[in-house]
């Protein structure tokens, strides 16, 4: 028998107790024994040499023992409830899709959760004692060593981003949240934290980067990398040629043989372009329609000239088999042409004149180039603005500014929730004129201020007159950017909607992306400034050059307009359908609703509430309708949310 336990005889003897008694209370649980093999009572010899020195009654004896009892249950109970809380622990981090990892002191693995597989291609165990050093793409580190530095600094990192590759050579992207664990002194002793593979958002953000730079159709560079390469040769002092390139009666094409024939040719004529291109030194953009241009840095007049005839030859020869029996042939272009620093030492100026020269070549028969002429092209624009002049001034002088609505829907139950505000002319025939033959004109004559506050102050009126300020209702106005960028409009605009009973948060100011781009400084003072007041704003025709995706968090708008080519590609077109997706993850993430454009097919709408769209405008809904006394964009069946 162990020297540290009594028999039950023994037990009796010291205590007192007789044997049965023992037994009882080893039942009830008031003294219990410990069972040997040949299922013998054996008693802990401190606990009955204990109970015998008090000597004390059975009562008494039973609280003691009831004590130790309840004492014992409680340490029992308090290790169960922390086994079971390293269990949850465990199951959470070794079932987490995120990667969880420590490290030492010198950034050195210790653990890692199960996720360390798909994250390195590694089992956990073959990890330990490795780093993020050893898998990081770029050969330097430069990622990782600024990671380390910032975290030392600040004792934790939140969202930062490395380029990993696994052992199987896959590309990862993973996300990586940290923070430091230190000793009493201070002093590091590790590391902390978990990591995601966001390799998918990565490659869709490189997607998106892609389509910022590239037209969807044929893949070439579009207006915005055009517009990027021609800045930084003009800031760099460099001579250079551009021409613009137009396909001759394409919109003949288009109506005869449908709009995918017409995308073939786009098609088609890009590829010929693309060779022609290929022996200069130039680069090829698709910026628009059957539009296209050629940078050629560093070309004066003769090669510029040289070229255009070369791709006007290449077009001549293009064929283009439409069925089996019918071949369009005998294309035609009309080339401008304009010299950096020559013709405009700025974008906008050469932009201008390279646009004149290409109108000139079909002026003067089509089939042809055509250098830009100072003269030609300055007696063109006189007489272009002499007539918008005086034709704008009339319209605003005789009230024949008139406005229509379109209704912004909630595709979910399509109920009229806002209102799109859309500016047209009736002239003296009554003949109603859409804004594409006259905003631009009115930009560069200056009168598109005159124009914008008088569309502010209809819209105001109409809210007035038909009891609607204060009501859950919005309207959204489209702003020059010439306008928002004059201190003086600014402040007239201010106190038209003082003066007005309705409420600033009714008017949502629409700006579209090249504007707000154009000019980013003088566009978010402005948002600042009436956001103050309660204005909401709207960014329109997001994505019509994509690079607003660069500068999304800095502008504090609501809304975010999709351009309408996207939207009514939709169902055919795989790329919208990835921007379309992007646009809606990324304003999800910024808390801006999304407004579908140009939304005209049943099926579109339903993809569009598929990628979490919520709101849409278009033709399936309602068209643009004059705004009069009364107006609430009923028609078809739609409710207008005025409550």
């Amino acid at each position: 028998m162990p020297n540290n336990e009594y028999s039950i005889q023994e037990t009796a003897e010291l205590l007192g107790v007789p044997i049965p008694k023992l037994r009882r209370w080893d039942e009830q649980g008031i003294l219990v024994a410990v069972r040997t093999a040949g299922g013998h009572r054996r008693y802990p010899k401190d606990l009955v040499d204990q109970i015998a020195r008090t000597g004390v009654e059975d009562s008494a004896i039973s609280r003691e023992l009831a004590t130790v009892k309840r004492s014992l249950a409680e340490k029992h109970r308090i290790i169960q409830l922390l086994a079971e809380s390293e269990g949850r622990y465990r199951d959470l981090v070794e079932t987490s899709h995120d990667l969880i990892w420590a490290t030492d002191a010198q950034g050195s693995f210790t653990y890692l959760n199960s996720a360390a597989h798909e994250v390195f291609g590694m089992a956990p165990k073959d990890l330990l004692g490795r780093c993020f050093f050893d898998f990081e793409v770029n050969e330097s580190h430069i990622g990782n060593r600024r990671f380390l530095a910032l975290l030392k600094r600040h004792g934790e990192v939140k969202h930062h981003v490395t380029h990993l590759r696994t052992r199987d050579n896959e590309d990862r992207w993973i996300g990586i949240n940290a923070r430091v664990t230190t000793n009493e002194r201070g002093e590091i002793r590790g590391i902390r934290g978990t990591a995601r593979d966001i390799t998918e958002e990565q490659r869709a953000l490189k997607r998106i980067e892609h389509l910022a730079l590239h037209d969807t159709l044929t893949e070439l560079p579009n207006r915005h990398a055009m517009q990027r390469a021609i800045e930084m040769a003009m800031e760099s002092g460099a001579m250079g040629a551009l021409l613009f390139l137009d396909i001759d009666h394409f919109k003949y094409i288009n109506d005869n043989f449908g709009h995918r024939t017409g995308d073939d040719i786009i098609i088609g004529v890009g590829s010929v372009l693309r060779e022609a291109v290929r022996t200069t030194n130039g680069d090829l953009y698709r910026i628009g329609g059957d539009e296209f241009a050629i940078h050629l840095p560093n070309a004066l007049r003769m090669e510029a000239i040289q070229t255009a005839e070369h791709v006007l030859s290449a077009i001549r020869h293009y064929r283009l088999m439409v069925e089996s029996d019918r071949v369009i042939a005998n294309l035609s272009a009309s080339i401008g042409i304009a010299l950096y620093p020559f013709h405009g030492s700025s974008l906008p100026t050469l932009l201008s004149n390279v646009d004149i020269a290409m109108y000139q070549a079909k002026d003067l028969g089509r089939n042809r180039h055509a250098l830009f002429d100072q003269d030609s092209g300055a007696l063109r624009n006189t007489h272009k603005r002499v007539h918008w002049a005086k034709k704008l001034r009339d319209a605003m002088d005789g009230d024949q500014l008139v406005l229509y609505a379109q209704p912004v829907v909630r595709l979910s139950d399509r109920k009229v929730m806002h209102h799109e505000v859309l500016l047209r002319i009736r002239d003296d025939s009554g003949a109603i004129i859409e804004p594409s033959s006259f905003i631009e004109i009115a930009e560069t004559l200056g009168s598109i201020q005159e124009i914008d506050l008088c569309v502010v102050d209809k819209v105001l009126k109409h809210i007035d007159r038909n009891g609607l300020a204060g009501k859950k209702i919005r309207y959204f106005v489209n702003l020059s950017r010439i306008s928002i960028s004059n201190q003086d409009w600014v402040d007239r605009f201010m106190k038209l909607l003082a003066n007005s009973q309705a409420q600033p948060n009714q008017l949502v100011l629409e700006i579209t992306e090249t504007a707000a781009l154009s000019e980013i400084d003088v566009t978010l003072k402005f948002i600042r400034r009436l956001k103050e007041l309660g204005c909401r704003f709207a960014l329109d025709d997001f994505g019509a050059g994509f690079s607003s995706f660069y500068y999304l968090k800095q502008f504090d708008v609501d809304y975010l307009k999709i351009d309408g080519s996207f939207v009514r590609d939709l169902a055919s077109d795989n790329g919208s359908r990835l921007f379309v997706k992007a646009l809606n993850d990324v304003a999800q993430g910024l808390n801006k609703q999304v407004i579908a454009e140009w939304v005209e097919e049943p099926e579109v709408c339903d993809l569009l509430m598929q990628m979490g769209t919520r709101y849409g405008q278009g033709y399936l809904f309602q068209k643009p309708q004059p705004l009069v006394d009364g107006y609430r964009g009923m028609s078809r069946g739609l409710r207008a949310n005025t409550s």
